[in-house]
């Protein structure tokens, strides 16, 4: 199939695609005239890129994971374990680091409130001995 039926086929635009092969991640054959020639179960290998990428995944551990992808799904070789383990320890440690930022954050706004009402107070006082 051409460029433009697997994008009418899979909702993703041409640009996209020819971005996938630039990124490895397709591999289509070229006609004569230059045109681009996927196979019949291109479709299935974007859609699994688009899972991946959904995923958090950048395109250069998907085009690693691919070799382990299989119709239906990522085989559990060793490789791919491997690689997910790692992805998943990343998206941990900036889980982790959103959770420091999001206490640094509270306690920054907690303490101007107090100050805001510290403030407030002072000046209601002032107020009331003019």
């Amino acid at each position: 199939m051409r460029i433009g039926e697997l994008s009418r086929r899979t909702g993703v635009s041409t640009r996209l695609l020819r971005y996938y092969e630039e990124q490895g991640l397709l591999q289509p054959e070229r006609d004569t005239n230059g045109y681009r020639r996927y196979h019949a179960d291109a479709a299935e290998r974007v859609a699994r890129i688009r899972e991946l990428l959904a995923a958090g995944l950048t395109t250069d551990v998907i085009r690693d994971l691919m070799p382990c992808a299989q119709s239906g799904g990522l085989v559990g070789c060793a490789r791919s374990s491997r690689l997910l383990d790692d992805q998943l320890a990343r998206v941990e440690d900036q889980m982790d680091e959103l959770r420091r930022k999001r206490e640094a954050l509270l306690e920054v706004t907690g303490a101007m409130e107090t100050r805001r009402l510290e403030d407030e107070a002072l000046l209601a006082e002032a107020l009331r001995s003019a």
